[in-house]
């Protein structure tokens, strides 16, 4: 992999992590048309840990902020102020079991992730953006319970799949559970952080395979790049959830989901 080919594909992971468009479809696709379809799947994991610093930098005042309310909850000195922050917790710790799950047991069947399957996941994408784009939901964080995390814990699972967006299924499954949108944007941004962690730990036997075909150069360059585009992402994602605009999105899915199907 030469070091051109990872600011791209860095590029493009830092974007398509957190628009809703799938960041692992595209790098199978890209991959697939750069002939580095034998780069094993840690790159993408390390690519997917360098954009959850882009998390760590764009929430990281409302993460400190939870973990503040949660630390308060457990010396018993918790307020009113801290409800929001913990309601959150219980369903983020169900999304996060049900995450893996669904995950491992994906894991299991060793699908191939051809362009045909990241088609199907793009397409599969694109619908979910349509319908959730049409859902207002009116429930703020005091208001979270055990469905809302169940709902989004079983998105996140199968966002697993090739070309399914992770951020796009999640968020859509929030607003589908009642959430409000910002906090539905927010929820999902906020669980991709155990999901990456937990995705970084079952690829990390592969290890050896990776450095045998990426130089460190090329990997330190593409993770440098996939967090500071993704903040950028980040950044430009958050208001488009606000206002109700992720179906945007599928007009680009469609056409792209259609490519990978038929001509790849």
């Amino acid at each position: 992999m030469t070091i051109l080919q990872a600011i791209l594909l860095g590029a493009f992971q830092g974007v398509a992590e957190f628009l809703p468009i799938s960041s692992s479809g595209h790098l199978v696709l890209l991959k697939e048309l750069m002939g580095l379809a034998e780069v094993p799947a840690l790159f993408d994991i390390i690519l997917h840990v360098a954009t959850l610093c882009s998390i760590l930098l764009v929430f990281g005042k409302r993460i400190g902020a939870i973990l503040v309310s949660i630390w308060r909850w457990l010396t018993r000195k918790h307020g009113e102020a801290d409800a929001g922050n913990l309601a959150l917790v219980g369903p983020a710790l169900l999304a996060t079991a049900l995450t893996a799950a669904i995950g491992l047991a994906i894991r299991k069947l060793d699908l191939v992730p051809s362009p045909q399957l990241v088609g199907g996941g793009l397409l599969l994408t694109a619908l979910l953006l349509l319908v959730s784009g049409r859902v207002q939901g009116k429930t703020a964080y005091q208001g979270m319970r055990w469905w809302h995390g169940a709902l989004v814990g079983l998105g996140q699972g199968i966002g697993v799949l090739p070309g399914v967006s992770r951020s796009g299924i999640t968020i859509s499954a929030g607003l589908g559970s009642g959430l409000r949108r910002e906090v539905a944007g927010e929820f999902s941004f906020l669980l991709a952080i155990p999901a990456i962690l937990g995705a970084l730990l079952l690829e990390a036997g592969d290890v050896g395979a990776l450095m045998g075909t990426v130089a460190w150069l090329p990997l330190l360059l593409g993770s440098l790049v996939a967090c500071l585009v993704g903040v950028l992402a980040l950044c430009l994602l958050l208001p488009l959830v606000r206002r109700g605009k992720l179906a945007w999105f599928a007009i680009y899915l469609v056409p792209v989901g259609l490519v990978s199907i038929f001509l790849l």
